[in-house]
């Protein structure tokens, strides 16, 4: 693609968003780097260690929590393939929700994105520095994630093709000690490991039962288990600038419905299988932790701590990608500031760069204000997932009738059921926000995130307005052209 835009790009168009028409993103990912950022993105943090709290929350019961959320997830990714593989743009559903509902669709959907990958870079760029602090005392945290920053700075801001390498690698290396943890774990579940029984269902049903907490601990492990799988929509943003967009997005959506039930609804069966699910470890130090040290596995905390390590960098790299091309995006379709949207050698340099400080201006926060404007941070970044992903499947519901009514043929990957799947994805998304308005610990997350969406509906309404009243009187249609004078 030369331009991400919702419309075939003028010179005009072009220089309006601060980027010359002879500048544009390269197409230097192969089918193998879409393939690992796929793969990568399922792989994360959360799951190594933000689902101990769900375990805890949910007991067993999480196995469940995490197939209903899994199923969500796939719906979601199936509507957001279907899009892209029709229409790649390095916008995603920013462009999509642009094209079905209006500018201010594209301009929340995708600045809310923005905001969440830029503060989750500072968090993860923490994470990882205080597990290289702890390997070596006394160095300052702060610099750690300087040095970090740095590193993914300069990877993001040479040639994409240099970001496919390093997600290729780290998503390699997860899927690997991932693969490995899931095979100990069902020999041990057969009891073939040297000096280990065969557990049975003794963890599965005894201490509480299947549901130890009742639905309240259920519920709180479900929302535990829908945040746990951000980063999906990483490779549909990534497509545009592969080598061939519409394959690779269609194969890499394919692909990601058995990687979910493997890598997540997989742990969970094996770690509560081994595990007694009140294991204080497992919401202490997390649960693969917990069951490599169940089973007597030398150094698990240093295993764990490398795999959690590599997972934060690998998230770090491709957040901030994910965060300069969501950036440019926005800026070419005239929804930022133009010196954004400037591409240097098929780079767009200077939203690398804003992308990378506001992050690491988040790191910054968490030792300057941490106990207002940084949790403040957090709880406005709580629910945006949601927030997009609702704006996916009301996009897919319009977009789909509008494709097969213009271009049928660009259908390669089609919603299951469609529209009743759409639908009843929506349906579980407000059930969400109902749930999260039931817990005290959501609610305010959902308050702090329903305030920025609002916030940026806002300006979405007053920019498409202006822009509206401007194309009027400069008697212009929108697209460049002007509109000849009705004859009197």
């Amino acid at each position: 693609m030369s331009r991400t835009s919702v419309s075939p790009p003028t010179a005009d168009s072009a220089a309006a968003s601060g980027a010359s028409t002879d500048s544009a993103l390269t197409h230097g990912l192969k089918q193998r780097h879409l393939s690992m950022i796929a793969l990568g993105g399922v792989i994360g943090a959360g799951l190594f260690v933000g689902s101990g709290a769900g375990i805890a929350a949910a007991g067993p019961s999480i196995i469940v929590a995490y197939m209903l959320s899994g199923l969500l997830v796939m719906l979601v990714m199936r509507m957001l393939g279907e899009m892209s593989a029709a229409n790649p743009a390095s916008g995603s559903f920013s462009v999509h929700a642009e094209r079905a509902i209006g500018p201010w669709a594209g301009f929340t959907a995708g600045w809310s994105f923005w905001f969440l990958l830029c503060v989750a870079v500072g968090l993860e760029g923490i994470g990882a520095a205080q597990i290289v602090s702890g390997w070596l005392p006394g160095t300052p945290e702060w610099a750690w994630v300087a040095l970090f920053m740095v590193t993914f700075l300069g990877t993001n801001l040479a040639a994409v093709k240099n970001f496919g390498e390093f997600e290729f690698w780290f998503a390699a290396l997860k899927v690997i000690a991932i693969t490995l943890f899931l095979v100990l774990g069902l020999l041990a579940i057969l009891g073939v490991l040297p000096d280990t029984d065969a557990p049975g269902l003794a963890n599965l049903t005894g201490d509480g039962g299947f549901l130890p907490k009742g639905m309240d601990g259920f519920i709180i492990g479900l929302l535990a288990s829908v945040f746990a799988y951000g980063g999906l929509e990483t490779v549909t943003i990534a497509a545009a600038e592969s080598e061939n967009p519409v394959q690779g997005v269609a194969k890499a959506v394919r692909t990601a419905m058995w990687r979910i039930a493997v890598f997540y609804i997989g742990s969970m069966a094996v770690i509560v299988t081994l595990v007694p699910w009140d294991n204080p470890k497992v919401a202490e130090v997390g649960p693969f932790y917990a069951m490599l040290d169940h089973l007597g596995v030398g150094s698990a905390a240093q295993i764990m701590n490398v795999v959690i390590l590599i997972a934060l960098l690998s998230a770090m790299n491709a957040n901030i990608y994910g965060a300069s091309r969501m950036a440019r995006s926005l800026v070419a379709r005239g929804q930022g500031p133009a010196v954004l949207g400037r591409i240097s050698s098929g780079v767009p340099r200077n939203a690398v760069l804003f992308s990378s400080v506001f992050g690491f201006l988040c790191v910054l926060l968490s030792y300057w204000r941490p106990d207002d404007v940084f949790p403040w941070l957090l709880n406005m970044i709580g629910a945006v997932i949601l927030v997009v992903w609702i704006f996916i499947a009301v996009s897919q519901l319009i977009l789909r009738r509008r494709t097969e009514r213009e271009a049928p043929e660009k259908l390669v990957v089609r919603m299951w059921l469609f529209p009743v799947l759409t639908v009843v994805a929506l349906a579980g998304m407000a059930g969400i926000f109902l749930l999260m308005l039931r817990q005290p610990d959501t609610r305010d997350q959902l308050l702090a995130t329903g305030a920025l969406t609002l916030v940026l509906i806002g300006i979405g309404l007053v920019r498409q307005r202006r822009k509206g009243n401007a194309e009027a009187s400069d008697g212009s249609d929108g697209s460049g052209a002007s509109i000849p004078a009705q004859r009197k």
